[in-house]
């Protein structure tokens, strides 16, 4: 089960997608402030907004990035893609923010999103650190699955482990954690490039997740049935990353691909938690439930307090104890199936 952000989330996205269609509708009234806007072209023009200043303005101008080195950007700021126009947005979005405050209206979204200020030019801190976090936590379940298995449980006589889904777990665990790391860029820096390879981690996690969940639900172990269920998975996911990267971002398309993928693999667990008699079901009705009230905080979503903590970096709190749960949930599985293949042999 997928515990990643929410582009692409497996319990969640339903209800996400459902108030996200809702919360669009006003978007970007910040933005479309005539106020704001004036702000951000007087800015544009003269390189300040009030009594401060952005000297890299005067690179913006004419065709400088073609010219002489000394008239170009400096290349820390090339790097950071924090140009002029990024810049007199940030501050004229502060700016009227406070006026607004002052006449006593609510805070609102610029290009569909809330005001956040940025700490080290780190655009929303608190969703990267508790991103990182949750790469940690992937990065601790994943390592105490590996030594679990391959250190403390029991090999078959050709000394490879019992449990079959040992290697499908450990590409899991890369890919959760590489959707992670994506994630911590995206929201530190939100460019066309963040933002493709953050939907692209999340859209491979989330399909080889649902992937997984076929596989150890209906426990297929052959390696024919393997490969005809993997084949078309896998070909439907690459299909729809390539078309995200090259053809067109469609949000709506992913959305719909994402809600998909993510009640196929809810509907699985979730039955399969209620018919089998595994002796750890009961973490994966934590990890449903704990989802679904996370799920709240995404539907009643909010401004941040304070500039920095929102209601998604919240959620992202939450996924961490779950995340933890479901890796407990994995080494129980390991366990319960290798004694109960010690069980036959026996």
């Amino acid at each position: 089960m997928a515990w990643i952000r929410i582009r692409c989330r497996p319990l969640l996205v339903l209800y996400v997608a459902l108030s996200s269609i809702l919360g669009a509708i006003d978007a970007s009234a910040g933005d479309a402030d005539p106020v704001y806007r004036a702000c951000v072209d007087q800015c544009e023009n003269t390189g300040c907004v009030g009594a401060k200043c952005f000297q890299h303005c005067n690179f913006s101008k004419g065709n400088a990035i073609d010219g002489p080195w000394y008239l170009q950007e400096p290349l820390y700021l090339r790097w950071k893609r924090w140009d002029c126009q990024s810049d007199c947005r940030y501050e004229c979005m502060l700016t009227r923010e406070e006026e607004r405050k002052e006449l006593g209206y609510k805070p609102v979204k610029y290009y569909g999103k809330w005001p956040f200020h940025r700490v080290y030019g780190i655009q929303e801190p608190v969703s990267v650190a508790l991103s990182v976090l949750n790469l940690a936590i992937q990065f601790h379940g994943w390592v105490s699955f590996f030594i679990l298995v391959n250190y403390k449980l029991p090999f078959r006589p050709n000394k490879k482990v019992y449990y079959e889904y040992t290697g499908l777990w450990n590409i899991y665990a890369m890919l959760a954690m590489n959707s992670w790391f994506w994630s911590a860029v995206f929201h530190s820096r939100d460019v066309d490039f963040t933002e493709k390879l953050d939907y692209s981690s999340a859209v491979a996690v989330l399909g080889y997740s649902l992937l997984l969940a076929i596989l150890r639900v209906f426990n297929v172990k052959d390696e024919a049935a393997r490969v005809m269920v993997t084949a078309p998975v896998i070909a439907f996911v690459t299909t729809h990353i390539l078309y995200l990267n090259f053809y067109q971002l469609d949000y709506g398309l992913n959305m719909k691909v994402c809600v998909v993928m993510g009640v196929l693999q809810l509907l699985l667990w979730g039955i399969w938690a209620g018919v089998s008699q595994h002796p750890s079901r009961w973490k994966l009705w934590v990890v449903v439930v704990g989802g679904g009230i996370g799920m709240l905080l995404e539907i009643f979503d909010f401004p941040p307090y304070w500039g920095l903590v929102d209601a998604h970096a919240l959620w992202h709190a939450t996924t961490i104890p779950l995340t933890y749960l479901w890796w407990s949930f994995v080494r129980d599985d390991s366990e319960f199936r290798t004694s109960a293949l010690l069980k036959k042999i026996k």
